[in-house]
């Protein structure tokens, strides 16, 4: 199903050029794209679930930024810089765990409580009196959404998750996102050779389904449909086929599911894609939720993490069909990881000279238009060396 069906007054005359090829290999749009898009927006941590005991806690990393969440003895979660107040080391080693009652810092066994603050610092008559709120640990925003834990490092032009997220509420109230329950398969993380727009340019569209990828759509593709960015948003959908399928996993997939009595008759059979600006993309199935994100290394080299929830009541077949739905979603991701690398290294070919956008790429016109709220520089020739953060300024305070 075509975006023009969703999009009537789409024209032939909209632009159809994508970004700029200069921006994916400046280091300075780089830093810049760090700062203002991973450490001011919202970045998802976890689920609440994956936070049960007082004690457990669930680590990130984001473009040299450390964030710790760890739920407390009175059962609050809370979010926290991973940076000790000593000498800056990291106060939790691990991705995940429990600190029981108290967490200690690995490197000097500096102290501190669940809720941060600071409980006692080694050999405290070399240092002078530390107040235990002035000196615990710094706290970092935290937004809790149906169960999700986000959280941003430095204020930005965002409003709360929930409030980005509630033009869904009423379709995603039915999904019951705060009972999820971990997998047990944990966090994934994948190393991407290609910068991190080239990720969200392959994943914002659904044009290269019919080839690029036989599973999804021997599954759903002739009822697959994308929506443009809205507010920071996006969804796309997906009905299955009317067929059994041809190809294994799908064939029996669709023959094992049988999707909960409290989803509606449009989403027992569906899969359903949330977008969040800029680099969030929640999947919800039938017999799981997952999500995946990605995070720039460096101008060349992405890390996409992501994880799956099973539904509260899922029993041995539901199990089964959340193994077939990963299936496919493996291989649809190790299909996606070429596009994405062939992708980059297009623009270091002598004869690119951009790309032409189609009408069922729409998703990815309008990310860039937000990406261009932003950065307005994107709309210029590369700037000069050292000159782009301050030329975007000027731009989004309205100069020439």
């Amino acid at each position: 199903m075509s975006d023009i069906l969703h999009n009537p007054d789409l024209s032939n005359d909209w632009d159809r050029t994508g970004l700029p090829a200069w921006s994916f290999f400046s280091e300075e749009m780089l830093e810049c794209e760090k700062d203002l898009l991973f450490r001011r927006h919202w970045q998802l941590v976890c689920h609440v679930s994956d936070l049960r005991d007082p004690g457990d806690f669930i680590t990130l990393d984001v473009v040299g930024d450390r964030a710790l969440v760890v739920r407390g003895k009175d059962g609050v979660v809370r979010a926290f810089h991973n940076l000790c107040r000593h000498r800056g080391s990291r106060v939790v080693a691990e991705e995940s765990g429990n600190c029981k009652s108290v967490i200690v810092c690995p490197f000097h066994g500096w102290t501190y409580n669940l809720d941060g603050t600071l409980r006692g610092a080694a050999q405290p008559k070399t240092l002078p009196d530390l107040d235990s709120k002035e000196y615990g640990l710094k706290p970092i925003d935290i937004d809790i959404w149906n169960g999700f834990v986000f959280v941003r490092f430095l204020p930005g032009p965002q409003p709360s998750i929930t409030k980005i997220l509630s033009r869904f509420d009423e379709e995603l109230s039915q999904y019951r996102l705060d009972a999820l329950l971990p997998s047990g398969d944990g966090f994934h993380a994948t190393e991407l050779d290609a910068n991190w727009k080239c990720v969200r340019d392959v994943d914002n569209e659904g044009y290269h389904v019919p080839l690029a990828h036989p599973g999804l759509q021997d599954l759903y593709g002739a009822h697959y449909y994308d929506e443009p960015f809205q507010d920071g948003t996006s969804r796309s959908f997906a009905k299955f086929n009317e067929d059994d399928g041809r190809l294994w996993s799908v064939k029996n997939y669709k023959n094992i599911l049988q999707a909960p009595e409290y989803l509606d008759a449009e989403h027992k059979d569906a899969w359903l894609y949330i977008g969040v600006f800029p680099n969030l993309v929640f999947s919800l199935y039938p017999d799981s939720v997952n999500f995946y994100q990605e995070f720039p290394r460096e101008i060349g080299k992405t890390i996409q993490r992501g994880g799956t929830y099973r539904l509260a009541d899922e029993d041995r077949r539901m199990k089964l069909a959340r193994y077939l739905s990963g299936r496919i979603d493996n291989i649809t991701s190790k299909e996606d990881e070429q596009l994405i690398e062939w992708t980059w290294e297009a623009a270091f070919s002598s004869g690119y000279d951009g790309v032409i956008l189609s009408d069922l790429e729409l998703g990815v016109r309008s990310y860039h238009d937000i990406l261009r709220q932003h950065f307005p520089v994107l709309n210029e020739d590369k700037p000069s060396e050292g000159k782009l953060a301050s030329r975007n300024k000027a731009l989004l305070n309205g100069g020439d």
